[in-house]
């Protein structure tokens, strides 16, 4: 910058490293400084004392307090935050809705204490979200733990937490007591692990309490300022996570068949003995419970495989299912398996990616109540994610609910001591959403993705020496510019413009390029279908000379974007997605990319009734009596059947050819394609060569399911 300034005698704004971490470091704008504290064990010891014992636990925080403060006063959140409960209800058939968490009855009973309370009287609820997960840096350089803690609060709307929008934040880096082996295990070591988590939060969230009874005043995203009380909400956390929050025994539920409430809890814990306690209640009585929440599901079938076939036939089988799914035809946001996997190594997001596209590889390998019971799973995990659930939605959730257990028999009958663990979870969902209101905001993919900014890129800018006081650094660096960018926004100081080019060529050359000879054919039939939308004549019937001609340029692009509402998925604060449908003639300099589509055929028709599905072979556009036609050459498919597949509850479809095997080809208006759609093949029972590339399959199938369960609005749209 300073070289390409130095001919006009300009200079850059800083002058170097150290003098824009200088600018970071005074800027005021979202700066929370870090404080810490030191916790260490001083019980009664034993006569030989174990190294923990001595050992000193620092744990990092910011006042959350502050990090509250800094959330409700931003103002990229306008609009996107609730200060009152609410029930909403439609106005059709006056039935419930629940979306964001203040639509939940525990939001409206909290409030209603608050309204009795004449000190309290005409304050706004600020529920308190905490979440917390131990995530591992580099397994390879060493054992770089770390123990983050995050915060938010549930007046946010989903959309905002699902946009990423700094909503949620992280407040503290939590110690992870360590020992040698040899006490690793032992009963007071394992107590003084659960106290130093709990008495850690208690310490990090102290400054909190007193506005938890009495009101405080703060300034909101409007620039007015607001009574608020604080409450704790539920806390985002894995299944051991809520093992250590609600102190229960391990493969046990957190719920205990029962909702838990301070002052049962108390009251048992006064009254009984600490290991009746544990035996009867899972409660260990030197701690406090907690809220929990779970959306994370495992299910394999190599058990399965092994004890029906015997390792090695099992084996063959799971190799072909590798190959399938392999042989998965890309889709833009949709992870690609280029060698498939052993299932065992999975990661937990390994794992949800290939669950989009399971149930075609494994159809035909598995009996079928084996793959009712994966679509029953994978159909109850969309349902609870949808942005507005309804008592329909709630169930349909049930009913998904209900045929899970019932097809998931398959799996003990022929694997006694097969379990599938963490499934218990699923039969709270319709409550918790009665509760706190839909969950496609509040869950762990949420905290999941923040470690990435918060603790993964620090710890890998960080020069690996102590390097959790630079990822501290970092952290608040990080805030700053991100408050500052909010502050800049604002004020109308961020605009730029991007440029494009294109490429202009003509017709027959395009009509060679993608060997369609007749295109100026296809192009005069969209063109009178344009110019004549009342005409319903067959465009074979129309002579030659009525046709509108164009002897132009056309402009071909290798891509188009769609956007359309999609709330429940990665989106904007305003629930707006964008994606990228391609077209390319030479991908990564190796094959063709040509994505599939959904036309909006029929716009008052629900689902699949209204849509077609096509390839896109290439996107053009040229302009005609000075008006701009963009368009799409495709090709169409058909739907098989009038209804989805009862197994995959997947509709199916193949190409349409004519009569001489040509391609049924045509040209569209861009404006009619809705968006983007994934074609997994029909393999049956067959084994696919190992031959077969990703690229080629829809080349080498003749029937496809239209895959559903991409994401949730492909799920909405295609069920």
């Amino acid at each position: 910058m300073a070289a390409s300034l130095a001919k006009h005698r300009d200079t850059p704004p800083f002058a170097d490293h150290k003098d824009l971490y200088n600018v970071i470091d005074v800027t005021q704008l979202g700066d929370v400084p870090w404080q810490s504290f030191s916790v260490q064990y001083t019980g009664e010891c034993p006569e030989v004392v174990p190294p923990w014992m001595n050992d000193e636990f620092e744990v990092w925080y910011r006042d959350p307090c502050a990090m509250v403060h800094n959330i409700l006063a931003n103002p990229t959140f306008k609009d996107e935050i609730d200060y009152a409960p609410f029930r909403e209800y439609n106005a059709l058939d006056d039935a419930r809705r629940w979306k964001d968490f203040m639509s939940g009855d525990w939001a409206w009973q909290q409030a209603n204490t608050i309204s009795k309370d004449p000190e309290t009287h005409g304050s706004a609820l600020v529920p308190i979200i905490l979440g917390s997960d131990k995530t591992t840096i580099s397994v390879g350089t060493g054992n770089n733990k770390y123990y983050p803690l995050y915060a938010s609060i549930s007046n946010v709307c989903n959309n905002v937490w699902r946009a990423h929008c700094d909503a949620l934040v992280i407040i503290g880096f939590l110690a992870i007591p360590k020992t040698d082996k040899k006490h690793s295990k032992d009963d007071m070591f394992q107590i003084f692990r659960r106290q130093l988590f709990h008495s850690s939060l208690s310490a990090i969230l102290s400054s909190l309490k007193s506005a938890m009874s009495k009101y405080e005043v703060v300034r909101c995203r409007d620039s007015h300022f607001q009574r608020v009380i604080y409450s704790l909400g539920p806390y985002i956390a894995d299944y051991e996570e809520q093992l250590v929050l609600s102190c229960v025994v391990k493969h046990w539920c957190p719920n205990g068949g029962m909702y838990h409430c301070r002052e049962h809890t108390d009251f048992i814990i006064g009254e009984l003995h600490k290991d009746i306690l544990w035996d009867e209640y899972g409660i260990i009585s030197d701690l406090v419970l907690l809220s929990f929440d779970l959306l994370h599901q495992l299910i394999k079938v190599a058990k399965y495989l092994k004890a029906v076939h015997g390792t090695k036939r099992a084996e063959e089988i799971m190799s072909d299912i590798d190959r399938r799914v392999a042989a998965v035809p890309s889709f833009s946001g949709l992870q690609w398996f280029p060698q498939g996997r052993d299932f065992k190594q999975w990661t937990g997001n390994d794992l949800k990616a290939l669950m989009k596209v399971f149930l075609p590889a494994i159809e035909g390998h598995v009996p079928g109540d084996m793959v009712h019971a994966f679509r029953a799973l994978l159909e109850f995990c969309y349902l609870v994610r949808r942005n507005v659930i309804t008592e329909d939605t709630l169930n349909q959730i049930q009913d998904t609910l209900g045929r899970f257990h019932r097809y998931r028999k398959i799996f003990g009958l022929v694997v006694p001591t097969f379990s599938l663990p963490h499934q218990h979870s699923m039969t709270h969902y319709v409550d918790m959403i009665r509760l706190f209101g839909a969950p496609n905001g509040l869950c762990l993919s949420i905290t999941e993705s923040k470690h990435i900014k918060a603790v993964k890129e620090p710890w890998h800018w960080s020069n690996r020496h102590n390097a959790l006081g630079q990822m501290l650094v970092t952290n608040q660096h990080l805030d700053k510019l991100a408050a500052s960018h909010v502050d800049l926004n604002a004020r109308g100081m961020l605009t730029g413009t991007i440029l494009s080019s294109v490429l202009a060529t003509l017709v027959a050359a395009l009509a060679n390029e993608v060997a369609v000879p007749n295109l100026q054919r296809l192009i005069r039939d969209f063109m009178f279908s344009q110019r004549n939308r009342g005409d319903h004549h067959d465009p074979e019937d129309i002579p030659t000379g009525s046709y509108p001609q164009n002897e132009g340029k056309l402009q071909v692009f290798n891509s188009a974007s769609a956007t359309f509402l999609a709330p429940s998925d990665p989106s904007g604060v305003s629930g707006m997605r964008r994606e990228h449908i391609r077209a390319c003639p030479l991908w990564r300099n190796e094959y063709l990319h040509n994505d599939c589509v959904f036309i909006n055929t029929d716009s008052d028709a629900q689902g699949m009734q209204g849509l077609e599905v096509a390839r896109i072979i290439c996107f053009f556009s040229f302009i005609h009596n000075w008006e701009g036609y963009p368009c799409a050459l495709i090709q169409w498919f058909d739907k098989i059947g009038d209804c989805a597949n009862e197994d995959t509850g997947m509709w199916m479809v193949g190409p349409i050819f004519h009569e001489d095997g040509s391609q049924n080809l045509a040209v569209i208006h861009i404006d009619t394609i809705f968006r983007a759609a994934h074609l997994i093949p029909i393999y049956g029972s067959e084994y696919i060569p190992h031959s077969l590339k990703f690229y080629h399959s829809i080349d080498s199938f003749h029937s496809f399911y239209v895959n559903k369960f991409t994401d949730h609005h492909a799920f909405e749209i295609a069920s």
